[in-house]
C-alpha cells in the first residue's frame, strides 16, 4: 500500500546513502544480538540504500511491497506499480525485471509475493483483491478465489487500498495464507483478517479457515507476514503519522489455535473468539541508527516506509531477515534494505 504521495514538512535536500555496514569488523557480526540489539530478541547486522532512486532496463528501481528467495537462491523484489525485479541477493543488483498485469493488460497494486516450488509466482492485487499465478516471463496460469466479504465495496466491505498486503506458504507448502492490511467494514477497528486456502490437485488453491489479529493500534497496518518452519509468523505492523515518521513493529504470532472466523460476519470483540497470539519481537524505531539519515521527519533515522519481509535463512539460532521499504517513488522517501538476525 502506498501510504501516502506527498510528505509534510520533508527535508528533500539529503542525499541518498549507499551501501553502509554496522561498525566493527564482520567477525563482529556473530555478536549483533548484543553490539546491534534492537531488543532482546532482534539485531541488525546493515542497511543498504544502494537501490535508491535507479533504474534497471528502462524500469524505476523501487516502490518495492514484498520480496522472496527464488529457488536459485536470487532475490525476486515486487513493486506494487506491476514489475517484479530479478536481485542479485548478494549485491542486490538487479538482473530481470518482467512487467505484470492482469487479464485485460491492466496494472496490478502488485502488493504480496511468494515464489512457489515449481518457481511460479503467486502474486497478490490490492485492487479486487486478487490473487494471480504467474509464470516466471510474467503470464497469468491461475487465479484464486477470494472470499466475498474480502473484496473491496460495493462488491464486498474492504476497503480500496486496505487489503492483501501479505503473503506466505506454510510449513509443508499445502497452505497459503494471505493478510488483509486493515479491517473489513463492520469489524471492530484493529481486527484484521488472515485468509487462507490450501492446496488442491494440478497446485491449484481452494478457500480454507480465516482467523483473526489484532494490531496495536488503529493506525497500525499488516503490510507483510512470513511463516516459519513451525507454522507460526513473523508479522509487521506499520503506519504513519504526519510530521512525526513511520512506526514499524515485528512480532511473532501463532495462528494454531486461533478461531476459524470465516463465518462470523462480524468481529465484535464478542467472547469465544481466539485471536491469533502475538508476542512484540521488535520496534524498529529501537534499533541502531548505524549512521542512516532520514529525508523527512522520523523517530529514528533508520526508519522509512518498510513494507516487504522475507527470510532468507538460519545463522547460529537466529533468523536471517530482510525487510525492504517502499519509496512510493517520492523524493522525500528511500528504498532501503535492512539485514535483521531474529531469534525466536
Amino acid at each position: 500500500m502506498r501510504l501516502r504521495t506527498v510528505l509534510a514538512t520533508a527535508t528533500a535536500g539529503l542525499a541518498a546513502a549507499t551501501c553502509l555496514t554496522a561498525a566493527g569488523p564482520a567477525s563482529a557480526v556473530s555478536n549483533s544480538l548484543t553490539s546491534n540489539a534492537c531488543s532482546s530478541s532482534v539485531s541488525i547486522d546493515r542497511f543498504s540504500d544502494a537501490l535508491d532512486k535507479t533504474t534497471y532496463d528502462g524500469t524505476f528501481v523501487g516502490n518495492f511491497s514484498a520480496l522472496a528467495v527464488d529457488k536459485d537462491g536470487s532475490l525476486a523484489a515486487l513493486e506494487d506499480r506491476s514489475s517484479l525485479f530479478d536481485l542479485d541477493a548478494k549485491t542486490l543488483q538487479p538482473e530481470r525485471v518482467v512487467p505484470l498485469a492482469d487479464e485485460n493488460g491492466a496494472a496490478l497494486d502488485s502488493e504480496g509475493l511468494v515464489v512457489d516450488r515449481d518457481g511460479t509466482r503467486l502474486i497478490t492485487s490490492e485492487t479486487e483483491p486478487s490473487i494471480r499465478r504467474y509464470s516466471v516471463d510474467g503470464r497469468i496460469l491461475d487465479r484464486l478465489p477470494v472470499p466475498s466479504s474480502l473484496l473491496v465495496a460495493p462488491a464486498g466491505r474492504a476497503v480500496s487500498n486496505q487489503t492483501f498486503e501479505g503473503l506466505t506458504l506454510l510449513p509443508g507448502g499445502r497452505t497459503l495464507l494471505a493478510s488483509m492490511e486493515y479491517p473489513i467494514a463492520g469489524d471492530t477497528s484493529g481486527a484484521v483478517r488472515f485468509q487462507t486456502w490450501t492446496r488442491t490437485k494440478g497446485d491449484h488453491f481452494k478457500l480454507a479457515a480465516q482467523y483473526a489479529y489484532k494490531t496495536d493500534a488503529a493506525f497500525l497496518g499488516v503490510p507483510e507476514v512470513q511463516a516459519l518452519p513451525d507454522g507460526r509468523l513473523l508479522v509487521l505492523e506499520r503506519g504513519f503519522t504526519s510530521g512525526v515518521g513511520n512506526t514499524v513493529r515485528l512480532y511473532l504470532a501463532d495462528p494454531r489455535h486461533a478461531t476459524d472466523t470465516s463465518k462470523i460476519d462480524a468481529l465484535t470483540g464478542q467472547p469465544g473468539v481466539r485471536l491469533i497470539k502475538k508476542t512484540l519481537l521488535a520496534d524498529i524505531a529501537d534499533c541502531p541508527s548505524l549512521g542512516a539519515t532520514a529525508k523527512q521527519p522520523q523517530p529514528n533515522p533508520l526508519l522509512d516506509n518498510i513494507e516487504g519481509m522475507v527470510i532468507t535463512g538460519k545463522e547460529k539460532g537466529s533468523y536471517k531477515v530482510l525487510l525492504v521499504s517502499d519509496d512510493n517513488q517520492n523524493a522525500v522517501q528511500t528504498t532501503r534494505f535492512y539485514y535483521l538476525r531474529v531469534r525466536v
